[in-house]
């Protein structure tokens, strides 16, 4: 359990639980120019310009095990935003973890007209203890090439190069669920199957979410209570070894502003069901 914890305990507790900490590019449903942009901002940078999302999360018994943060802050060069999701373990379990703490950090530009964002870089960054494990991505468009250098925790840093396909942009997964929550991908509609396609570290993969029909979502409302707030009941479907569990299923609701409020891993090996819950939105 020692090793699970160490190198997977905030991919569980942190990055599934979201449904915006998954990296995808909808195939099935693209952008159709009658429903862009939102309104309520002059592009999609200013339309989630300050936002911020904090998230607890719980296994077992213990309802705070963990916590998570995403911001959206625009940068000093016009046009570009950074978000940032960052999660750090709680007390008992986060002492097993020796205090791991998570950190994504997106840099993004404005395309199109500031009708969807683009990733500039992406960097993961793992501190547990005083050991730091950083990744960054670098994508430029203009040479059809992404860049990445992962630093080890020794210090050394390794440093790797790829094309980019002609016609192919590669959204990190902060960047993606922005870009879906505006609008790029097509509305969101109820009893819609995706495809999605994650960044390809390595090589191509693709999962699958459902968008749950009214009726089914009526149905988990009554028979679990739920309070207001979640609009949209989602259901993904991913590699189990990803998720460490049986199915590999997540099922999460998003609000009406397509904001994730609650996501559950089912039965992750040795945590069981492991869920984050919206607890502020500023």
């Amino acid at each position: 359990m020692a090793m699970l914890t160490r190198r997977l305990f905030l991919r569980f507790l942190l990055g599934l639980p979201f449904f915006s900490s998954f990296p995808f590019r909808v195939h099935e449903t693209w952008a159709d120019p009658s429903v862009l942009p939102r309104t309520g901002g002059n592009s999609i940078g200013e339309f989630f310009k300050g936002e911020e999302l904090h998230y607890e999360i719980g296994v077992w018994v213990f309802k705070q095990a963990a916590v998570g943060k995403l911001n959206f802050k625009e940068m000093a060069e016009k046009g570009r935003y950074m978000a940032t999701l960052q999660g750090e373990t709680l007390g008992i379990l986060g002492w097993v973890a020796r205090y791991r703490v998570d950190t994504y950090r997106s840099i993004m530009e404005e395309v199109e007209g500031g009708s969807r964002l683009r990733s500039v870089s992406f960097e993961e960054d793992v501190k547990v203890g005083n050991k730091l494990r950083r990744r960054t991505y670098f994508f430029d468009y203009q040479k059809r090439k992404w860049i990445q250098v992962r630093q080890r925790k020794d210090g050394t840093k390794i440093r790797t190069e790829k094309e980019i396909p002609p016609g192919m942009v590669y959204d990190d997964f902060i960047t993606a669920s922005y870009n879906f929550r505006y609008g790029v991908y097509g509305e969101i509609e109820r009893g819609k199957k995706y495809t999605v396609a994650t960044f390809p570290k390595k090589g191509p993969s693709s999962y699958e979410v459902r968008v749950a029909l009214k009726e089914e979502e009526e149905k988990r409302k009554k028979s679990e209570r739920l309070k207001d707030g979640k609009e949209y009941l989602v259901k993904l479907f991913l590699d189990p070894e990803v998720t460490h569990s049986k199915e590999g299923l997540i099922e999460g609701w998003l609000s009406k502003e397509l904001y994730p409020t609650e996501g559950t891993i089912k039965d992750v090996m040795l945590f069981g069901d492991v869920k984050g819950t919206l607890v502020k939105k500023s």
